[in-house]
């Protein structure tokens, strides 16, 4: 498929894996992305999961015209991305491939018995690439997600080859609002790293962007100021909208029974609100729906002298993602010894800028009168 000009996708769709790095749910597939360059130098961009690899070199075949590959780029490690490099060198065996020091380090973690260093061009930031009337200049982005990722940008058509960055999950065949699994895909996977992010976006900053291409999801054109406002806000841990995520845990209905009646309380105030059974849900879901809102409740009863492993699951998703700068009213629920609302409290004691509402809902086993006016007042502070 052409993109633009000499430049191809030639990449393929997943739909048997049900877990993204065996964690995250993929209910539409996924993508694995790579590109060719077609110019007097031909340079593929990264190859894909291994399981994938015929279909790959036949993509690739198709497109080459008799032609053999000069270079192969690679901008990250992961194997859903790096695995088919064995297979690909055997058959193009006089490919240079092009990555900085610690993409050759991990090929040799990858691949112990691949020895390729003669035919690896070693690159460092702010290097180029003459491919004929395509000069590629690489960029380097550690930890976005992992230390040796690097980006490309391709200045004749304004191409930047993203890495992970900008991704999403599910195939590309699936129609879909680009936002929302592009929001559970950066949260989960990149979220901790927002300084990194940071650092990437300013080195771009000062390039003119016509496409973006990214290792996952569709080729960006349209809007690229709007894809790369919303990382601004991601990497910044800044909320997208005013609303209310709702998180909540319940063992016999009853702080469930509080959760729903907060939850309807706020929709008959058209407050945008999203609600999450988190025994039930997908916590990265719920995770990315947190970060996107500027307001959470979260219910539990103790357990244990703490909470619920679902919600404590969670609140860990939460901090070990950076969650800051955010409004938290807690509804928490006891027989007798109520410890909820106080451990929910102290998981966030490292987070900044995180504001606690009041009054804390504290159930007594099944919600009483008093409980009916606390989930008033929460509703009424969840509002300003």
């Amino acid at each position: 498929m052409k993109i633009i000009d000499n430049i191809h996708y030639i990449g393929v769709n997943d739909y048997d894996l049900d877990l993204f790095e065996g964690q995250y749910p993929l209910p539409n597939g996924m993508a694995y992305n790579s590109y060719v360059i077609i110019d007097e130098k031909i340079a593929v961009m990264d190859t894909v999961d291994f399981n994938f690899h015929n279909e790959w070199l036949n993509n690739l075949e198709a497109v080459l015209n008799n032609r053999l590959p000069d270079y192969l780029v690679i901008h990250h490690m992961e194997p859903d991305h790096s695995a088919s490099l064995k297979v690909f060198l055997t058959k193009y065996p006089k490919t240079i491939v092009v990555g900085n020091k610690k993409v050759l380090q991990m090929i040799g973690q990858f691949f112990p018995k691949l020895n390729i260093e003669d035919r690896f061009m070693e690159v460092k930031e702010a290097e180029t690439l003459n491919l004929g009337s395509n000069l590629l200049t690489f960029y380097f982005a550690p930890m976005v997600h992992w230390p040796e990722v690097m980006l490309t940008y391709e200045g004749k058509n304004k191409v930047l080859f993203s890495a992970d960055a900008f991704g999403k999950f599910g195939a590309l065949d699936y129609e879909e609002e680009w936002v929302n699994e592009a929001r559970r895909y950066y949260i989960g996977i990149i979220g901790k790293y927002g300084k990194q992010v940071q650092n990437i976006l300013k080195k771009v900053s000062v390039l003119e962007i016509d496409y973006i291409c990214s290792l996952h999801g569709p080729v960006l054109k349209d809007n690229i100021d709007y894809h790369i406002d919303l990382y601004n806000k991601w990497a910044n841990y800044e909320s997208e909208a005013s609303g209310v995520t709702i998180a909540y845990c319940s063992m016999y209905g009853n702080t469930k029974e509080a959760a729903m009646l907060l939850y309807k309380k706020l929709k008959e105030e058209n407050q945008e609100v999203a609600i999450f059974d988190l025994a039930r849900s997908d916590v990265f879901g719920a995770i990315a729906s947190a970060f996107k809102y500027d307001k959470l409740v979260l219910a539990s009863p103790t357990y244990n002298t703490a909470v619920l492993p679902f919600m404590d699951n969670f609140i860990n998703g939460l901090v070990s993602r950076n969650y800051s700068g955010r409004k938290i009213g807690i509804i928490e629920n006891g027989s007798w010894a109520i410890t909820a609302a106080k451990k929910m409290k102290e998981a966030f004691l490292n987070s900044s800028n995180i504001e606690f509402l009041e009054p804390i809902v504290s159930i007594r086993s099944s919600i009483a009168e008093v409980n009916l006016d606390e989930i008033e007042q929460l509703k009424l502070a969840l509002l300003k």
